[in-house]
């Protein structure tokens, strides 16, 4: 099992969370981005992957090299969409899990929103990334890693 971050987007708080777990459970994980990363020196089973810069370079990157089993956090719809249907665990950075019960739902309304932005509506943003927001993903991550973890014993 692996945890795989798409970390262009993942906010500074998650990721603090991923490395204490990463550290706590000597989990490999690994950061994919377009840009260069930097990680704590205590995070001795993290890593980090540059990809060529471009559109969902990142995210084709995640989805060929995640396998069943493993989790991932991203915030990216889309990419959720394709790991859930691959059979990996999905958590955005604010908690949420991504399920095959709800990802075409959300995959939906990210298409809806983008089609009223591509309309030329405005519409708001997310809400600042706080103190709230980690507890949720920190809660999330920490069930997922023990279901994970769990399953992974059994087989």
């Amino acid at each position: 099992m692996k945890l795989w971050v798409d970390a262009d987007a993942a906010p500074r708080d998650a990721k603090e969370v991923i490395y204490r777990a990463a550290r706590r459970l000597k989990l490999e994980t690994i950061l994919v981005a377009n840009g260069p990363l930097s990680i704590p020196a205590n995070a001795d089973t993290v890593s980090t992957i540059q990809v060529a810069a471009g559109a969902d370079v990142a995210d084709r990157y995640i989805a060929e090299q995640s396998e069943r089993g493993d989790i991932a956090v991203t915030a990216d719809i889309p990419l959720a969409s394709k790991l859930v249907e691959k059979g990996v665990v999905v958590i955005d950075p604010r908690g949420e899990e991504y399920t095959p019960a709800n990802i075409r739902g959300r995959l939906a309304a990210r298409d809806f929103m983008d089609a009223v932005r591509g309309a030329g509506i405005q519409t708001g943003g997310a809400a600042p990334y706080d103190a709230k927001d980690k507890k949720a993903f920190a809660g999330a991550l920490d069930r997922a890693l023990t279901r994970a973890l769990k399953n992974a014993s059994r087989s």
